[in-house]
């Protein structure tokens, strides 16, 4: 009888996994790379949670008829328990809407024992959505967490509640923060999609400088462009704050980290490169191998090896079947470790992104952010007042300066 069951359960599987590959297409409608603890103690200190219920909202870049939920511990002190977990879907308002709320399970089991550095994904959730939905997830965290693997800049509010498993009540908050905890990616199963684009970058891209809650990185404002424009795709936000090409610290380098926050999006079709700033800065500024208070290691990096790390992005996106779109990197003349042996590494390393021919396509992120007067720095009212990072308009004029051109089908 045991045997009979469990066949007839594989069969079920089977089957549903084979309607739903045919009820359209898998995409990353919303992601968040996670990172290492960056310290201790101080601003960039890693937060733990013991007996707590966290609630996260998210706004799905491409809806459909189904979704499940990629969790992450990939720099867990030991496994992650989860003890029970929820998605529910938002309103206009932020509110949950009635008839919404739906149970993530693991293999039919209400809760999770997440691995040491494993991702771990929920069950298939039957949820229709709509593009750019906002949906809340909801986890209880029954034991001690250990530093949270987290993605310090979410731009929305964790709320974390009084002790117990409040997953099943909408609670008031007993501390809020901006940072996404264990939470990696949303995948949509959607009708129309044409697969999913990748922004791979640092905290320009990763929205540092735009309002909270807002929604108003550049992916999201070429997320809304190509949807007003009847291309279906879903757009991954790949980027951590502080990311660089060849080394780590801010997270993994770019070259670490590119087979578990790319490769391992579903059906990849596109991803926009737009990092290198931290890098040249560190490696040439007046404070080499330091960002924010943080000391951070620092080789003797140049630029035959920065055009060496794209090379290889280029390579094993290529490698997939994945179309690689790059810009030059940003003015930042005026920024705190801008340096004339700095800006003359950007020159020569844009000057290869533009002429090389080595990118599927390339965009000007650049000079959209220049200002005209002096090109080498960002357009006043474009940065937050560190002529680094984006403003709401900045970021708008990046996200605006896309050719869709560069997504349509051969």
């Amino acid at each position: 009888m045991r045997h009979t069951m469990a066949t007839a359960a594989l069969a079920a599987m089977v089957l549903t996994g084979t309607a739903h590959a045919q009820e359209g297409l898998w995409v990353g409608s919303w992601t968040a790379s996670p990172h290492a603890p960056l310290a201790s103690e101080g601003p960039f200190a890693a937060p733990s949670f013991e007996d707590v219920t966290l609630a996260q909202t998210i706004r799905l870049s491409e809806g459909g008829s189904a979704l499940r939920v990629r969790f992450t511990n990939r720099y867990g002190p030991a496994p992650l328990h989860i003890n029970e977990a929820r998605i529910v879907l938002l309103d206009g308002n932020g509110a949950e809407m009635p008839g919404t709320s739906r149970p993530l399970t693991f293999g039919g089991e209400a809760g999770a024992v997440i691995p040491r550095g494993a991702p771990f994904v929920s069950d298939v959730v039957e949820l229709a959505s709509e593009d750019f939905q906002k949906a809340k997830i909801v986890i209880y965290l029954p034991e001690a967490t250990g530093a949270c693997t987290c993605h310090l800049t979410g731009l929305d509010d964790l709320s974390v509640s009084a002790p117990g498993n409040h997953v099943d009540e909408v609670f008031p908050p007993a501390t809020t923060a901006q940072y996404r905890a264990f939470l990696q990616t949303v995948e949509v199963l959607s009708p129309d999609a044409q697969g999913t684009i990748v922004a791979f970058g640092d905290s320009i891209t990763d929205g540092v400088g735009s309002t909270p809650g807002a929604d108003r990185r550049w992916p999201d404002v070429l997320a809304e462009r190509l949807e007003a424009a009847g291309m279906e795709f879903a757009m991954a936000n790949a980027a951590i704050s502080g990311n660089r090409v060849l080394s780590p610290g801010m997270g993994e380098s770019a070259l670490a980290r590119f087979d578990e926050d790319v490769l391992a999006l579903p059906n990849v079709t596109h991803m926009i490169v737009f990092e290198g700033v931290n890098d040249i800065g560190n490696r040439y500024g007046p404070q080499q191998g330091g960002i924010a208070g943080l000391t951070l290691d620092q080789p003797e990096i140049d630029v035959p090896q920065m055009i060496a790390g794209f090379r290889q992005l280029i390579a094993r996106a290529h490698e997939k079947g994945i179309k690689v779109i790059g810009s030059p990197i940003g003015p930042y003349k005026g920024a705190a470790y801008w340096s004339e042996e700095g800006e003359a590494a950007r020159q020569a390393i844009n000057e290869w992104i533009v002429t090389s021919g080595e990118f599927d396509g390339v965009v000007r992120f650049d000079e959209a952010f220049a200002d005209s007067a002096d090109p080498q720095q960002m357009r006043e009212g474009y940065h937050m007042g560190d002529y680094l990072h984006g403003t709401d308009a900045g970021l708008r004029a990046v996200g605006e300066s896309i050719d869709l051109t560069l997504f349509a089908s051969d």
